[in-house]
C-alpha cells in the first residue's frame, strides 16, 4: 500500500512497503531541472547535482563514499528537464545510514571553490562527449529545433559558456532558491517499519522551512516544420524526427504511449520489421514518447550508413503517413497494451523503479498512482483514442528533423525525403 506523511516543514514522504525483499530504495526529488533556467543559469541544476558529493560539513567527499561502500549501499544522482533526483540503495538495515547521508549531501554540501572549479572542467568534459554521441546530439538537435526559445529547448548539461561562468556564490544562490523542504519530495521504497521510517527521516530531514514561491514554466511548442543538418565526420547518418505528444497525466499519454509502441517500440514494430528486418537499411531504428508537465513529444529515431540515410528517412516518413490514414489495427492494439503491461509490471519489480514511480509522480503530478490504475489506463486505450491522438502526433507539417553525420553532400535527397 502506497502511503504519503506530510514533514513538518512541509516536505512530502511518500512511501511503499516491500515486504518480501531485503533492501530500500530512498530518493530525494526537487522540483528543479533545466526548464528553470535562463540562459545565464543554464546548467546549474545538472552542476549542482555534481557538487552535493564533493563534501559536507560533516564529510568530505571520500568519507561519503568510504560509507556508502562500507555498508555495500549504491548513491547516485541525476537531473531531468523538470526535477533532480538523488537517490540511494541499501539493506534494509541500513535504512537510517542513507537517510542522514542523502540530507547531508543534499542540504548541507560545502560548494568548496576549489572543487567546483575541477567539477565545472567535469561537466565541460561531458558536454564534449555528449558531442561525440552522434545519437544522444540527433536527439539534442531535434528537441532544441522542436521547443525554440521555450524552456524545454534548453539543454540539461547547460553550454560551455553557463558552466564556465558560474561561481560558488551564483550556483548557491540557485541552489536556495529552489533546494527548500516544500519543493521537495523524498520517495521510499522496500522493507522497513513504517514508524522507523517515519521517525528516520523527520530527524535528518530536519530542515528549516522556507517557501519556494516559483511558479510553474509554460510548457508549448512554436509549431511549424523544421529541419537541421549537422555535419560531422562519422560512419553512420542519425536521424531523429520529433513531433507533437501530450502532456503526462493527460488523456493523450496512454494512448501515444501505445501508439509510439506499435510504430517502433518493439521487435514487432512497423518500423522495426520495414526498415531493419525486411530491407535490411538500418541495425537500430525505434521510437519512444515523452511526457511533460505541459506538454510532449514522439520522437523516431535510425541510424544508419549515408548511402541509405536518404531511403531510410523516406520509409520514416511513409510509416507515419500510413498510420495517420490507415490508423492501427485491433490485434496490433491489443498486443501494444499486453506489451507495455507486461513491461510495466516486470520493470516495477525492483525498490529503485517503485522509489522512481513514487517520487517522480508525486513531485510533478501531485498525486500519486497506484500500480492497478496504471495497468487500467493501458487497457482502456480503444481504436478511438488511437484516431484521434494521430491528427495531433503524426501531424508531419509540426516535425522537426534533426540529421547528424556525412549529410553536407546529400542535401536535398534527404531534404526531399521529409516532404
Amino acid at each position: 500500500m502506497i502511503k504519503q506523511h506530510l514533514l513538518p516543514n512541509d516536505t512530502r514522504l511518500i512511501y511503499e512497503k516491500m515486504e518480501h525483499v531485503r533492501s530500500v530504495a530512498m530518493g530525494v526529488w526537487v522540483d528543479t531541472g533545466s526548464v528553470r533556467e535562463t540562459q545565464e543559469t543554464a546548467g546549474a541544476s545538472h552542476l549542482i547535482e555534481h557538487m552535493v558529493f564533493k563534501g559536507t560539513a560533516r564529510r568530505s567527499a571520500e568519507q561519503i563514499a568510504v560509507e556508502m561502500d562500507a555498508i555495500g549501499g549504491n548513491i547516485n544522482a541525476f537531473t531531468g528537464k523538470e526535477n533532480t533526483c538523488f537517490y540511494a540503495k541499501v539493506l534494509d538495515e541500513h535504512l537510517d545510514v542513507v537517510s542522514d547521508v542523502l540530507s547531508d549531501i543534499v542540504f548541507h554540501s560545502v560548494f568548496d571553490a576549489e572543487e567546483l572549479k575541477k567539477e565545472k572542467g567535469v561537466v565541460l568534459e561531458e558536454i564534449l562527449m555528449n558531442e561525440d554521441s552522434p545519437e544522444d546530439l540527433s536527439g539534442e538537435e531535434s528537441n532544441m529545433l522542436f521547443f525554440g526559445d521555450e524552456a524545454l529547448a534548453s539543454p540539461i548539461l547547460g553550454t560551455k559558456k553557463s558552466v564556465r561562468a558560474f561561481s560558488r556564490e551564483s550556483l548557491l544562490a540557485y541552489k536556495n532558491e529552489f533546494y527548500v523542504p516544500n519543493n521537495v519530495v523524498i520517495s521510499c521504497a522496500g522493507n522497513f517499519e513504517e514508524r522507523a521510517l517515519i521517525d528516520s527521516v523527520t530527524k535528518w530531514f530536519d530542515i528549516p522551512a522556507s517557501p519556494c514561491a516559483t511558479q510553474p514554466v509554460l510548457q508549448r511548442f512554436p509549431g511549424g516544420k523544421r529541419e537541421k543538418l549537422v555535419e560531422k565526420d562519422i560512419e553512420q547518418v542519425h536521424i531523429c524526427l520529433t513531433l507533437p505528444g501530450f502532456a503526462r497525466d493527460s488523456d493523450g499519454q496512454y494512448p501515444l504511449a501505445v501508439l509510439s509502441n506499435i510504430l517502433g517500440g518493439s521487435m514487432s514494430s512497423r518500423l522495426f520489421q520495414s526498415i531493419r528486418e525486411k530491407l535490411g537499411l538500418a541495425y537500430s531504428v525505434y521510437s519512444h514518447p515523452a511526457s511533460y508537465t505541459g506538454t510532449g513529444t514522439l520522437t523516431l529515431y535510425a541510424g544508419t550508413g549515408e548511402k541509405q540515410a536518404a531511403e531510410v528517412l523516406k520509409r520514416m516518413v511513409q510509416e507515419i503517413e500510413r498510420a495517420r490514414k490507415k490508423g492501427v489495427t485491433k490485434e496490433e492494439l491489443a498486443r501494444s497494451r499486453d506489451q507495455l503491461k507486461s513491461s510495466y509490471l516486470m520493470g516495477m519489480e525492483s525498490t529503485g523503479a517503485r522509489m522512481n514511480a513514487l517520487g517522480k509522480t508525486l513531485l510533478l503530478q501531485k498525486r500519486e498512482y497506484s500500480e492497478q490504475e496504471t495497468l487500467e489506463r493501458i487497457e482502456c486505450v480503444t481504436m478511438e483514442d488511437i484516431e484521434r491522438i494521430m491528427q495531433v502526433s503524426l501531424d508531419l507539417n509540426q516535425a522537426s528533423t534533426a540529421l547528424v553525420g556525412r549529410v553536407k553532400n546529400q542535401k536535398a535527397p534527404l531534404l526531399n525525403a521529409i516532404g
